[in-house]
């Protein structure tokens, strides 16, 4: 049984992949530079990128290029809907390691969960290489216990231990979801191209 404390050390040492609830479907997880582990855990093709999840958006902003006034208008739509379901795939700076999307390492997808387990968590550990927890082409898995047993290497909480730190997490910010719930609907994806959002992926924000 693995305690919060040992998926905060697997989380940052990047020698295992780690799982845990966000607002939308549960992740799966690992530092940005052993992002290669997911690939090979979900068998999935390298044409597809991982997003970077962040506790708050100061933490993205470093791995992002982009002139004064586009940062500006990215910044607008990050507060407007950060933390929440949305994606913004944008230009990578040259601080994002290659393995989070190896086929184009120049654009990077990146995301604030309205989950406060979620960011508790990425604020210990620092933006952390993220994507659903599932075989490529099959549904995301929606449950630890599923996704425990799917993928035994990789380090989940038990119910218990995500009851204990919602009991922790909760009264502190009365106005949040409630942490361990997942939707259960991916993100929307916007990217942000020749100056305009193309929409990607029409998710649970509706744009």
């Amino acid at each position: 049984m693995h305690s919060f404390s040992d998926l905060i050390a697997a989380a940052r040492s990047g020698d295992r992949l780690v799982s845990f609830p966000t607002d939308t479907v549960p992740a799966l997880a690992v530092r940005p530079e052993r992002a290669a582990l997911i690939f090979a855990a979900k068998q999935r093709s390298q044409t597809k990128p991982l997003i970077l999840m962040g506790a708050n958006s100061a933490d993205l902003w470093e791995f992002t290029a982009g002139s004064a006034e586009e940062k500006q208008i990215w910044q607008q739509v990050a507060e407007q809907y950060w933390p929440g379901a949305l994606t913004l795939v944008l230009p990578a700076s040259s601080h994002l390691p290659a393995a989070v999307n190896p086929t184009d390492p120049t654009t990077i997808g990146i995301r604030v969960p309205n989950s406060a387990i979620a960011r508790y968590i990425l604020s210990q550990t620092g933006p952390l290489a993220t994507t659903s927890a599932n075989r490529s082409g099959e549904p995301p898995l929606q449950t630890m216990e599923a996704i425990a047993a799917q993928f035994p290497e990789v380090l989940t909480l038990p119910s218990s231990e995500l009851d204990k730190l919602e009991q922790t997490l909760s009264p502190a910010k009365p106005s949040e979801l409630d942490p361990a719930t997942s939707q259960g609907v991916p993100s929307t994806v916007i990217r942000w191209q020749d100056n305009q959002w193309e929409i990607l992926r029409q998710g649970s924000i509706q744009l």
